[in-house]
């Protein structure tokens, strides 16, 4: 079944070419031309995917983040002429999966909407069990602690994974970017601390340590988890 993709954008000509890409990929979409409108639609469909403008009419993109976040854990793409260091990271503490700033290909918007659907919708398999209190279900995406579910973004659901994955190794912030955004992030380093915020904020418990001026690290082992 085709992902279903919510483009909200306010130019309307960029909103038509993104939407007719999208198409051409065998995508379902749908566009909204400001906030509102935006997140009208989210609450009255189900979306694999969100592409978000962050300056919209009516109701700006990072208070239609939060909205969406409030409800889900459907994946939203920051798409925005906002270049500025703290532009990201306000999108990344409201819980954005990805920020793509204009100009921007349509190739290179492709490829990361394919990265994050590939991420939410398979690709992954097992379980792991960290410290005894922390677990990941990499088939349906999902992080426990002490048996509760906890919401996270794909990005970090995806650290959590690179972590634990690396228990007993330091990585550095550029390690993770690399592991987790990949080959077409060329943005500050400091995005990993505002995930990381978050992830501790999440999770209640201590298990992601601090190497001052170095990078993050797991230090207990990790157990596969039967069934």
């Amino acid at each position: 079944m085709p992902a279903a993709i919510l483009v909200v954008e306010d130019d309307y000509y960029i909103q038509e070419l993104i939407a007719e890409f999208l198409r051409a990929q065998s995508y379902e979409v749908d566009v909204a031309s400001d906030g509102l409108e935006g997140w009208k639609k989210f609450q009255q469909a189900n979306y694999d995917l969100v592409i978000l403008d962050l300056m919209l009419p009516s109701m700006n993109g990072y208070e239609v983040c939060r909205l969406i976040r409030e409800k889900s854990d459907t994946p939203v793409i920051v798409l925005t002429a906002l270049s500025e260091e703290k532009d990201q990271l306000k999108a990344f503490e409201e819980e954005a999966d990805d920020y793509v700033t204009k100009p921007f290909s349509f190739h290179v918007l492709m490829k990361r909407v394919e990265a994050v659907l590939r991420r939410t919708r398979g690709g992954q398999s097992g379980e792991l069990l960290f410290d005894g209190r922390l677990r990941l279900d990499a088939d349906a995406y999902k992080v426990y602690v002490d048996g509760k579910p906890i919401d996270t973004t794909t990005k970090e659901f995806d650290i959590l994974n690179t972590l634990i994955h690396n228990a007993g190794r330091i990585l550095t912030r550029d390690m993770l970017l690399d592991k987790v955004w990949g080959y077409d992030y060329y943005g500050d380093s400091r995005i990993v601390d505002a995930h990381i915020k978050n992830i501790r904020k999440k999770l209640g418990i201590s298990v992601i340590r601090t190497v001052k001026g170095v990078g993050y690290s797991l230090e207990t082992e990790v157990t596969a988890v039967e069934g």
